[in-house]
């Protein structure tokens, strides 16, 4: 099963929890209106409260401040009081994780080019479920398709690749189904459509990444490296080039190793000249829900934290 990055209060649609939203919550609201009164704010207060909040947490917080506030947002709050790049985290902060997504898309989207990073890292390898709360989040937010948002932005086999997950057309596993027989069959349709022909057929290939749950890809997977002698990511690489290909490995990532895909993200926002701000913000905002998985996979690849490799990035 492809992993949830969103926390089960985000699929539930739950405003207004059974047990409450808890003192904590409360108490954390009186304290950032506190920090936020007046000439100048107490980022540091304000930072140490959101902060103190998982995923699910912070999705309450969100949802109690708008209830306290005959509907004034955290995150209109947060955009009043601080600018640049440390504005831009804080307001994905103070928004639900679905919320703040469709936000991160809208980024991606605005001005000349879209950052498709941005765009394949949140698109994806998501669950059907999630996938399909964000085309509505986004709607509801924006009032705009988030398909005909993607089919002006996008082109080639990028836009192949996006509206294949935009479908949330993942098969649920089943072994009888499933089977190793099938496994034989879309191994060979990956090569026939990729290597085994002149000029690769995409739309076929990305149909059967995007469809097969990652315990059948697996299989496949293995078929493929043991028939033709290296795995799907090599196949892809071959196969592909720029963005798409780097969308297409994140895919397969997120299905097969999604923790350790993960971490190559967040490092791949820190390489080169400078840092991918954007990038690195919807990381750390975005994955939290499983970063505990994500730490140890950074440090087994990497040898040092993801606290570390920020702290000396942004420093």
């Amino acid at each position: 099963m492809t992993i949830d990055l969103f926390p089960k209060i985000v699929h539930d649609n739950d405003m207004s929890p059974d047990e409450g939203f808890g003192p904590d919550i409360d108490n954390s609201i009186q304290e950032i209106e506190e920090a936020t009164k007046g000439w100048g704010s107490n980022a540091k207060k304000v930072i140490e409260e959101v902060s103190s909040f998982d995923a699910e947490g912070r999705y309450k917080l969100a949802c109690r401040y708008k209830e306290l506030n005959e509907g004034k947002t955290l995150e209109e709050l947060f955009k009043k009081e601080f600018t640049g790049n440390f504005e831009r985290a804080m307001r994905y902060l103070a928004m639900p994780p679905h919320e703040a997504e469709c936000a991160m898309i809208r980024k991606a989207c605005k001005g000349v080019g879209a950052s498709t990073n941005i765009l394949y890292s949140i698109l994806c390898g998501r669950t059907n479920k999630e996938m399909e709360i964000l085309k509505k989040t986004y709607f509801r937010l924006y009032t705009k398709d988030l398909g005909k948002l993607l089919a002006s932005e996008l082109h080639g086999d990028m836009e192949r690749l996006i509206f294949n997950c935009l479908q949330a057309s993942e098969e649920e596993y089943d072994p009888q189904f499933h089977t190793s027989e099938k496994a034989i069959e879309d191994a060979e349709t990956i090569h026939e459509k990729g290597q085994g022909r002149w000029g690769t057929e995409e739309r076929g290939i990305f149909k059967i990444l995007c469809a097969s749950p990652p315990e059948h890809l697996e299989k496949i997977n293995r078929v493929y490296a043991d028939k033709y002698g290296y795995t799907l990511w090599k196949a892809m690489e071959k196969e592909l080039g720029g963005n798409a290909e780097k969308a297409c490995l994140f895919t397969i990532g997120m299905k097969l190793k999604p923790f350790e895909t993960i971490a190559d993200l967040i490092k791949s926002a820190c390489a080169g000249f400078g840092t991918d701000e954007l990038l690195l913000t919807s990381c750390v905002v975005r994955y939290q829900y499983v970063m505990n998985h994500v730490m140890p996979a950074h440090i087994e690849l990497y040898g040092k934290t993801v606290q570390d490799r920020i702290r000396h990035e942004t420093g």
